[in-house]
């Protein structure tokens, strides 16, 4: 024992001696040094067996086969996003005259269907004029090589975009894609190992390793979302790339991490693949996320809470409101119950039961067991969908006489009905946009849900006929100047169309 020695010096007084025991015990003498003959032992001691859970070489090379294979299986569906816009060139000085540049970003993102849809993070395309892809072209004799020339880069449309979960769909004119699934529930625990892979820097399709450092972590106490933790280095451009399991599943989407200099620091954090699953889902069908709600308000207990309702607990999530004739108040529901499960998972935070919420399908009732004084109660209550405003224009929409090809767009006119609905106008005439059509490559005309088209090229626009009619004159490749009115302002839209 080596009693009163430092712990960092034990340390590398006990490693000195393995090694010089190792060293010694595979050393065989010399041809030219004299013979010694050692003295016999008084008593024969038969040689220590090796420990048993030293590896072995074989060991080692199949942990290294089962990684490269891994590898191999996984990176053809992850691809690089490279984004080009226009931004403040700096926000350091804030007093002086803004400076307008044009700008480039890299992320990474994940194929899901072979058809070409593409998963990423909102962050990565969010206000990106052009979005391109850039696919794996691995080379036979130089797999992490591939020259300019030979790379398949291609444009990419934005199909929908969600700030709070920090995801967006993309769509590439590609078939027979290989995909990575995220609907797959795999069950994550601490310590398991796991795989980062993207473009981290711009260095496409590189491939880091860690563990899950915790399964449930909230960075950020203002916003529900809980992410998985992890070590495995993430840098600037891993962002929207998958985080794999070692079959190979994808256990998350890599979003951010917490540095103080901004590179690694082994604080990286994936959004779960049952949220990333179920907005994916979302974005393409509908173009933005729907979520189900049961007409009641919740909030966390806290110790001083807890006494002064004489709560039985001073932790969970209380019931504080109900919608008079919600489907919560029709199941049973009361102001003062306490969450215990949802839908079979405990509650013990309001992102824990945010989570629920994000995931409970549309046509099944949620399961509550609440606590009720001293009580436990099992409640079903129905769930309502939280829909988009948006969402009962496009219920009353017939796309082929709504459809703008060109912009690749929905459109109504503005009747006095939809007038109503939209509320003031700063200019009275215009076309509404309803939704944008998935199923088309078009210009990436940053038109949104919601926006009011009043010109194009300064020719007045007061229907669709005339939207289409005005776009009719222009010229392939010619420049397309729309006004929009957005969320009470006015703006123009640049492009030029395809």
């Amino acid at each position: 024992m080596l009693v009163g020695v430092p712990p960092k010096l034990r340390l590398y007084v006990l490693i000195t001696l393995v090694f010089a025991a190792t060293c010694s015990l595979g050393q065989q003498p010399s041809s030219n040094s004299p013979q010694r003959k050692a003295p016999k032992p008084e008593l024969e001691v038969s040689p220590a067996p090796a420990p048993a859970n030293l590896a072995s070489p074989q060991v080692l090379q199949q942990l290294n086969s089962a990684l490269e294979s891994l590898v191999a299986r996984v990176s053809p569906a992850v691809v690089q996003i490279q984004v080009s816009g226009f931004g403040a060139l700096s926000e350091s000085s804030r007093g002086e005259t803004a400076l307008i540049a044009r700008q480039h970003a890299i992320g990474s993102g994940v194929i899901v269907d072979p058809d070409g849809y593409i998963l990423t993070n909102a962050h990565v395309v969010a206000g990106a004029q052009r979005i391109r892809v850039v696919l794996p072209m691995p080379s036979q004799d130089s797999p992490q090589l591939a020259p300019l020339g030979k790379q398949h880069v291609v444009d990419a449309k934005l199909i929908g975009l969600h700030k709070p979960s920090d995801l967006a769909v993309l769509k590439i004119e590609q078939t027979g894609l290989p995909t990575l699934s995220l609907g797959n529930a795999r069950r994550i625990h601490q310590g398991q190992l796991v795989l980062a892979i993207g473009s981290p820097e711009g260095l496409e399709n590189s491939v880091t390793m860690g563990v899950v450092s915790s399964v449930a972590r909230q960075p950020d106490p203002d916003k529900p979302l809980v992410y998985i933790q992890t070590d495995a280095p993430i840098n600037p451009g891993n962002s929207g790339g998958p985080l794999v399991d070692a079959d190979g599943y994808v256990l998350g989407i890599n979003t951010m991490i917490f540095s103080q200099g901004g590179g690694s620091e082994g604080l990286g954090f994936a959004i779960p693949a049952r949220v990333a699953w179920f907005v994916y889902q979302s974005l393409r069908k509908y173009g933005h996320v729907h979520r189900v709600e049961i007409g009641a308000g919740a909030q966390e207990i806290t110790p001083s809470l807890a006494e002064g309702l004489g709560l039985s607990q001073t932790y969970g999530v209380i019931v504080d409101d109900l919608v008079p004739g919600g489907p919560a108040e029709t199941a049973g529901l009361k102001i003062g119950d306490i969450v215990i499960t949802a839908d079979g998972r405990s509650v013990d935070t309001m992102p824990g039961l945010t989570a629920v919420m994000y995931l409970h399908p549309l046509d099944e009732v949620m399961k509550l067991v609440v606590l009720r004084g001293n009580e436990k109660k099992t409640l079903d209550v129905p769930v309502i969908e939280q829909r988009d405003p948006m969402d009962k224009f496009v219920d009353n929409v017939d796309p082929q006489k709504s459809l703008v090809q060109p912009l690749g767009i929905l459109a109504v006119d503005l009747n006095d009905q939809i007038k109503s609905l939209v509320g003031d106008l700063r200019i009275p005439s215009g076309v509404l946009v309803v939704a944008r059509a998935a199923d088309l490559i078009g210009p990436e005309t940053d038109l949104k849900t919601g926006d009011i088209i009043h010109s194009v090229n300064n020719a007045s626009v007061d229907s669709v006929d005339g939207l289409r009619a005005a776009l009719k004159k222009i010229k392939p490749g010619g420049s397309i100047a729309i006004q929009v009115e957005r969320d009470g302002g006015l703006q123009w839209l640049a492009f030029e169309l395809e």
